[in-house]
């Protein structure tokens, strides 16, 4: 499905924060690839096709908020975890309200509770693809069941006109056991 299962984006305009976070996440095991401008965010989720994204709030040119904004009307199910040094209830708040799965704050002495954030968010990714495969593999059952109903329903309305159709693995209808009989 995507490439990138255990890789994360990290969006922040201060290097010494990309530098700690990458060494980080890396020593938990994830890749990150860090980009310093929030212009080329979505550039880089598009082309990474990264389902686990961190953003730093307070940054030039484009605020963390208006990135996860872009984010999550591009795909929703991207998770996004905000990191900022902007420490307050109100901040909080609005990244929650706005579709962030987290949001932890500046700076990261202990790495666990990021760790731990990650963690979840790919675990919620996992359980979203699992759904949509369940759900794939349901409908291909479906349209199975209903080619199937929809067959045995002209078999009976007729039973001359299906007696050499193909059945669905390609032998005409009745098999070697119709055609002896004639």
């Amino acid at each position: 499905m995507f490439t990138n299962q255990r890789a994360i984006l990290h969006v922040d305009d201060d290097p010494s924060v990309i530098r700690l976070i990458a060494a980080r996440l890396g020593e938990a095991g994830y890749r990150v690839e860090s980009i310093h401008s929030p212009l080329e965010a979505m550039d880089a989720l598009i082309a990474g096709q990264y389902r686990v994204v961190l953003l730093d709030i307070d940054m030039p040119h484009k605020s963390g908020m208006h990135l996860l904004s872009e984010i999550k009307a591009f795909d929703g199910g991207v998770q996004v975890i905000m990191l900022t040094g902007l420490v307050n209830v109100t901040t909080v708040l609005e990244t929650m309200r706005n579709g962030a799965e987290a949001c932890l704050f500046k700076p990261v002495d202990d790495p666990q509770p990021l760790i731990d954030a990650v963690a979840d968010a790919f675990r919620r990714t996992d359980r979203w693809w699992h759904s949509l495969r369940d759900l794939t593999q349901r409908r291909k059952e479906e349209q199975a069941m209903i080619e199937a109903a929809t067959r045995m329903r002209s078999a009976l309305a007729d039973p001359a006109a299906t007696e050499h159709a193909p059945t669905a693995d390609g032998t005409p209808a009745g098999g070697a056991l119709a055609a002896g009989a004639n």
